[in-house]
């Protein structure tokens, strides 16, 4: 039996006493998970990057239009706006992950990272990542183990579902994953990819999930690429060693108990939030009678 991911105090001690990488201990947990040699994990998760990237660019290049009429090829936009508020950098880190994840709202090809909800987060930071500070793919795919271990963590100490936590469990977990990635990918230690995780945690803390007609789509789509922005930042903060305060697994703990304190009409049931607005409600129900009336007769009922 591999190493188990139980916290990460424990995932800290277990690499010390070891003198390994971070990442080591989750990628000899996907050789056993999967029965797969050390080259085939590899091999898919450049796979999994590459549709990372496909995605990004299946949303600046197609149209991106859903079924509802909410997404309508909004990536696009920001990516060829003349003006950006910071830089063309941070322009095209919110334009990649509102791209990735208005193809999975487009029933396109996406990368769940932990879950489809949050797919444009690690996309859009770890396109940007490689393309500012010329990272290789083998560097980048490091950075997705060390993800994929906090993620391992927080599925155990909290949740990735947002029927179960809220949004704070995916598109938080999500920018935790991002965050965490990114220092690594930048030389960071252990203490401080471990406070990107803790700063980032801490500021998605209580994001609810309320999907406008049940549909992930609105907010879910401008949420990714707020949640980029958090990792990036969290990330900025943690590499300049400031310290998060609250330990990470206490911050992974404090979303466990908020995510089992919140109400269920805030965890996915489109009972709350944006999705019991006068608006939500109306769209709502245009695509409740869209839904009906593209069906068979025989199947209406």
């Amino acid at each position: 039996m591999e190493y188990l991911f139980d916290d990460f105090k424990g995932w800290k001690s277990y690499v010390q006493s070891k003198d390994m990488p971070l990442y080591q201990p989750v990628l000899d947990y996907e050789k056993q998970q999967k029965d797969a040699d050390v080259d085939t994990v590899w091999k898919g998760l450049l796979h999994a990057y590459e549709v990372m990237k496909e995605a990004v660019q299946t949303g600046f290049s197609e149209d991106m239009k859903s079924y509802s009429g909410m997404i309508n090829n909004g990536a696009k936009r920001v990516h060829r706006h003349p003006v950006a508020v910071l830089s063309p950098e941070f322009q095209q880190l919110v334009a990649r992950a509102l791209s990735a994840k208005e193809v999975n709202s487009c029933m396109g090809r996406v990368v769940a990272a932990p879950t489809a909800g949050a797919s444009g987060i690690l996309p859009g930071t770890l396109v940007t990542l490689q393309e500012i500070h010329g990272l290789s793919d083998q560097k980048i795919c490091e950075g997705m183990l060390v993800a994929a271990g906090i993620a391992l963590i927080i599925e155990q100490k909290a949740s990735l579902a947002g029927a179960v936590g809220g949004c704070q469990a995916e598109t938080g977990s999500a920018a935790a994953m991002a965050a965490g990635a990114i220092v690594y990918c930048l030389g960071g230690d252990i203490d401080q990819i471990f406070n990107a995780v803790a700063i980032t945690v801490q500021c998605m803390l209580g994001l609810v999930c309320d999907p406008v007609a049940g549909l992930v789509e609105v907010p879910c789509v401008v949420r990714n690429a707020s949640a980029a922005a958090i990792a990036n930042s969290s990330a900025q903060i943690a590499l300049a060693g400031v310290d998060a305060v609250i330990p990470v697994d206490e911050c992974v703990e404090a979303m466990g108990e908020i995510g089992q304190s919140m109400e269920a009409k805030y965890k996915e049931t489109a009972m709350g939030g944006l999705a019991a607005t006068l608006t939500g409600q109306k769209i709502s129900k245009r695509v409740l009678i869209d839904d009906i009336e593209i069906l068979p007769d025989e199947e209406v009922s």
